[in-house]
């Protein structure tokens, strides 16, 4: 597990020194951080009850998330409306990470 927060940190740094440096650009760098979203990638997880209730446990919103909900967010992040957003990385996960990863 620590080999997966180890990635998610470098690709949060390397968001937001991107944003540094390629903002003197006008290039925005953000990153969408997904929590369980229900694709084919992890359809047979979800399908196991005591899977399930575990991450529902672990996420406020007590459901999965939904590809559109994520593809969403890259959009309006695409738009004049988000051009002054860069260096963020932005979490779509129904709150999971207002626990922390504790929890």
């Amino acid at each position: 597990m620590s080999g997966i927060c180890c990635l998610a940190a470098a690709i949060n740094q390397l968001t937001k020194n991107l944003a540094c440096e390629w903002a003197k650009d006008n290039i925005r760098t953000n990153c969408v951080a997904p929590w369980y979203i229900r694709t084919s990638l992890v359809e047979h997880l979800l399908e196991k009850k005591e899977f399930m209730e575990k991450v529902i446990s672990r996420t406020p919103l007590e459901r999965v998330g939904e590809p559109e909900e994520v593809s969403s967010m890259v959009a309006y992040l695409c738009l004049p409306a988000a051009s002054y957003i860069t260096g963020q990385i932005v979490s779509v996960d129904g709150g999971f990470t207002v626990n922390g990863f504790n929890r």
